[in-house]
Formats: C-alpha cells, structure tokens, sequence
C-alpha cells in the first residue's frame, strides 16, 4: 500500500511512500530534521526507507493529519521530534490515549483532546482507527540524544506489518461554528466622530464579538450578547440631522424629549428614579437640594483645572440593598482637557440598541449644561458600560447593522468618497538611507517630525515601533507594513548591486 495524502500534499515530504513510519518534526524545519537523520546514519533511500513521510505540526493541522492517517493504515509507527512550542505533541498523543471531551467553544458546542486544550472537530474519533500507530518521543533536533535515540529507534523498528490493511474514508472535515469571534471582552475601545458612527461601531464589536451569556432579570432568564467595560469616546458630540437618525431608526425629536428628562430634577411618583432627579433632586445637605451639575460648573468657572468634579447617581443606602431598581447611569466626570470640557460616564448595565444613543443625548445636553455654566467650550464624551449587551429581540436590527459595515474607512461628505482613518497617533514616511543601509521611519504629527526610527532590517523597525505603542490603528500597521516590506526589497537589491 502506498501513501496517499487527502490533506496538505503540497507541504508533506514523502520518502518512501511504501514506509510505515510518519516522521513528524512539531515547529521544526523539515529540511533540518532530514538532516539529521541523514547525519545518524537513517536510510532515506526512496526504495528502502522504512520512512513514509516527513512534515510539521504546528495544531491548526492535527485535523488533516489525522485523516491521512486513518486513509493510510500502513502507517504503524509515528516518530514524533523537534521544537514542541505549542502542545501540538501532546494532543496527538493523547487524542488517541484520552479521546475527546465536549466543552464551549467561542460560544458554540465543540470538542476538546482529553488533558490538553486543544480543540477539534468531534466527526473524527480515536475508535475508528482498527490499529493505533505506536509513538516515540525524541527531543530537539540540536540535541546529541536526539541523534543516538535515532540510531537506536530504527535499529529496536520492529519488522513490517505483513497483513492485510483497508483504507477507511474519513468523514469530512465540518465548518467551523461559532456564535462570536475572540478577543478580550474587557478592553474593547472605540473612537468615532459623531454619535451615530460610535454607536454603529458598537453594535458591530458586540454582534462580532459579545459572549451569548444567560442574564437573570426581574421578567426570567434571558440570553443576551455582552461585553464587559467597553469605552466608546465620542470626538464631536453634537445633535445629528433627522435625516441621519432616521437611517438608523431613531427620532431626533424623541431624542430632544429624553434630554429634557434627562435634566428634570422631578420625579414622578411611579417611577423608582430619573436621571435628572438623581442629578438635581434625590441627594440633600441638610435641608438644601445638591444640584450636582450646577455646583460642578460653579466649581469649574472658579477653577478650570479642578479634578474635583466627579458626580456619583449610586446611593448605597438604597440602591445596594434594593438591587433592581437602581440607576444604570451612576456616575459622571467632567475635566476641562485641551481646552475643552470633557464628559466621562459610567453605566453600570447598558441596552446598546436603544438605551445607549438615548442615553448619549441625554449626556450631550448634561454636558452642554455644564459648560454653559461654566463658560466652556464642550468637548468628547467617553461612555464606559460595565456591562453592555443586546437584547434578544433586536437581534435582526443589530445584524442589518452589522452587514451594513463594509468598510473601516471614513466617507468625506465633500467629495462622497471614502478615505483611510487618520491615525491619532500620528503619520509614518518610510524612507531608505543608501549610505548606511537602513530602513528609516519618520514620525510626524501635524505636520512636524517628532521622531525617527532607523534599522537594517524591516524587523527592527518593527520592533522598535511596537515598543513605543507607535500606532493605533490595525489599518494603519497594515499600510505601514506594507510600506516597510517594500523598501527591505529595495534595500536588498541596493546591497546586492554594491556586492556586485
């Protein structure tokens, strides 16, 4: 029976496609683990090599391998040597010494190799194999052990399976299924102009990324898509046109209704709180009302500077006892930055869909309050929800937001057409130094240059960049990226001519 690969035949090394031993060599370099087989002595002849096949395993391809296997029975013996970086060793191994376990998998049901984390699809089990192949362990490939084990393994290789063998068709490898993709739930960090693009861009990092996690509420239990700590900075907080709010199903009347809610310091009486009450009319001293926005904007014209201007909506005494009819706004920081009067917020829980461009208004006119008063000049507002999520009943309208992003650019309204993002970072020109034969990086910001980076190689820039947190932008490190391989071809072909 001779070797046939379903999977990845481009990348495997066959020897000798009647052999019985799979040579696999982990992270290792194939070309340098055949060298040193050839260096003690193993026979690599196409003939008489009891070696089948050579080829790496970094995990992603544990699946493909698998299945070759189980297409080629004669394959008895598996070698396994070189660099074990990322446990692919042990969830060979022990995929057919502990089997699979059902676990979570990026929200979706998936399998797991027993006493590894290593995931996998469950359409391959370990009992379909009529034979399991007999695994030996050797270690680097530096390693002079490494070359006496190797001497040792083919002299102690047991003879030739001599009985008959039956190839057996594998079941195909499924679609991956997930309900999100990864990333960290806690840091996610957006930045957008107006209010209508942060809150786009919200419903899109949620619908992409957001853990569909069970919420107890007071009507039972739900399935909502949740984040945890999301900061969304709004640059210009300013009323959008009803032409706009319309194309995303929002009312700019209704917005300007909730705003004036938002600073009414009343409560009626079959609500639990406002925000405006809890702002203007729930906390007292002594007898006096705290009208929290109006003493902070006092405090700011007689002290621009002040950090003392933080305003909480949380009241212990009833809100932690009682705990569901609490605020989800509950607290607030203005910050005269740059020039201009910066707003943060925290919410405690969030609707994205609904409850968060509402709750911005009501923010903007707070803001706007305040700066008022304080003869300020108003400036981005940051909004931090602990917890947000989306409600199982807008799913559809979340997803029409989420198809409806086809790019990361920037639409210019002058021209109707889209540009890159400006990285508030700065800009990059990449640049070649023919004399010293170095790659160089100019940085600029506003059209001044306030550094420089210089290396032989693209990879050192590299380095140098992502040490000083250069970049901010996934957009921009591509395009620079780019950039950077461009010019190390150039400066390759300099060097090359001079050696010449």
């Amino acid at each position: 029976m001779k070797f046939e690969p379903l999977y990845y035949e481009g990348r495997l090394r066959v020897v000798n496609p009647e052999g019985d031993v799979g040579v696999v060599t982990l992270w290792s370099k194939v070309d340098s683990a055949i060298q040193v087989m050839l260096e003690a002595g193993v026979d690599l002849c196409e003939q008489t090599s009891r070696v089948a096949i050579v080829a790496n395993l970094y995990g992603n391809g544990l699946q493909q391998m698998l299945r070759n296997l189980l297409w080629n029975p004669q394959i008895q013996h598996i070698l396994i040597l070189g660099k074990n970086l990322s446990g692919s060793q042990e969830s060979l191994v022990n995929f057919f010494a502990y089997g699979l376990e059902e676990v979570e998998f990026l929200g979706a049901k998936a399998f797991q190799i027993r006493n590894t984390t290593r995931k996998i699809d469950g359409e391959l089990q370990a009992d379909r194999f009529k034979s399991v192949p007999k695994f030996s362990v050797l270690g680097d490939l530096g390693s002079s052990e490494t070359k006496d084990g190797l001497v040792k393994y083919f002299q102690n290789l047991l003879t030739r399976f001599q009985g008959e063998m039956v190839r057996i068709e594998p079941p195909p490898i499924p679609e991956p299924v997930i309900t999100r993709f990864p990333s960290e739930v806690r840091s996610q960090t957006i930045v957008r102009r107006t209010p209508m693009e942060a809150w786009s861009e919200l419903i899109f990092r949620l619908y992409r990324f957001g853990h569909r996690n069970k919420v107890t509420k007071r009507t039972g239990e739900e399935t909502r898509i949740e984040l945890l700590n999301t900061h969304v900075v709004v640059e210009e907080p300013f009323e959008e046109t009803e032409k706009c709010l319309s194309e995303y199903g929002f009312s700019l009347e209704k917005f300007r209704e909730y705003q004036d809610r938002f600073l009414d310091s009343q409560k009626p009486s079959d609500l639990d709180y406002t925000y405006g009450n809890r702002l203007r009319g729930h906390f007292h001293r002594g007898d006096v009302i705290v009208d929290s926005p109006l003493i902070v904007a006092d405090r700011l014209r007689e002290s621009p500077d002040s950090r003392h201007c933080y305003i909480a909506l949380w009241d212990n005494r009833l809100d932690l006892p009682e705990g569901t009819k609490c605020p989800c706004f509950v607290s607030a920081f203005f910050r005269h930055f740059d020039g201009k009067l910066n707003l943060t917020a925290n919410f405690r829980t969030h609707n994205a869909m609904d409850a968060w461009p509402e709750n911005l208004y009501g923010l903007m006119a707070l803001q706007r309050f305040v700066a008022g008063h304080a003869s300020m000049q108003v400036g981005p507002i940051t909004v931090i929800s602990h917890s947000i999520s989306i409600d199982p009943i807008a799913l559809e309208k979340a997803k029409g937001v989420v198809e409806n992003k086809k790019t990361d650019e920037v639409m210019d309204p002058s021209i109707g057409k889209y540009g890159p993002r400006m990285d508030p970072n700065g800009e990059f020109t990449v640049t070649l130094d023919t004399i010293s034969f170095e790659i160089v990086v100019e940085h600029s910001y506003g059209g001044m240059k306030i550094g420089e980076y210089r290396g032989k190689t693209s990879e050192e820039i590299e380095r140098q960049l992502a040490r000083d947190v250069a970049l901010s932008q996934i957009s921009h490190a591509l395009y620079l990226g780019r950039e950077l391989a461009r010019k190390q071809i150039q400066l390759d072909a300099i060097r090359a001519k001079k050696l010449l």
